[in-house]
C-alpha cells in the first residue's frame, strides 16, 4: 500500500542524531511501496538541514550530500493546490498549512501517513487516517 511521508520522517532518514521506528518502517516500505509527499517537502527539508547545520549537527557539505540522496529517493511529490482542503484541515485542527498539506494528501489518496509530529498524528487520527 502506498503512503504519505512528511518532513519529520524524511529528516530522520538523513540526520545522524534523529531516528525512530516510524522512520525505519517508512524507509523499509519505500523499497516496495509508492510514497507521496506535497511538493513543499523539498523546502521543508532544506530548512531542516540549514537549521541542523547552524546548530553544528551536520557540516555545510553534508547538506548537499543529503539533498543529492533525497533527490534519488523514489518519492512522488504532488502539487499542493487543494487550497480549500488544506485551509479547512488547518483551521479544524490548528495545524500549519504545511502540516495540513500532508494530511490532505493522505486523505485524498486514501493512504496511511508517516509522521513523527504528534499534533499532525492527532489530527490524522481524528480524520481516520491510518499510520505507517
Amino acid at each position: 500500500m502506498a503512503f504519505v511521508v512528511d518532513a519529520s520522517v524524511v529528516a530522520a532518514w538523513f540526520l545522524p542524531d534523529e531516528n525512530g521506528m516510524v522512520a525505519d518502517e517508512a524507509l523499509a516500505r519505500l523499497e516496495t511501496q509508492d510514497a507521496f509527499a506535497p511538493d513543499l517537502l523539498s523546502h521543508e527539508l532544506r530548512n531542516i538541514l540549514l537549521s541542523a547545520e547552524r546548530r553544528k549537527r551536520i557540516s555545510p557539505d553534508e547538506i548537499f550530500v543529503i539533498l543529492l540522496r533525497f533527490a534519488s529517493l523514489p518519492l512522488t511529490l504532488s502539487s499542493s493546490v487543494d487550497h480549500v482542503s488544506i485551509i479547512r484541515l488547518a483551521q479544524k485542527h490548528s495545524l500549519s498549512a504545511c502540516d495540513a498539506a500532508y494530511l490532505s494528501l493522505a486523505i485524498s489518496h486514501k493512504v496511511p501517513l508517516a509522521t513523527h509530529d504528534k499534533k499532525l498524528a492527532a489530527a490524522a487520527k481524528l480524520e481516520n487516517v491510518s499510520f505507517v
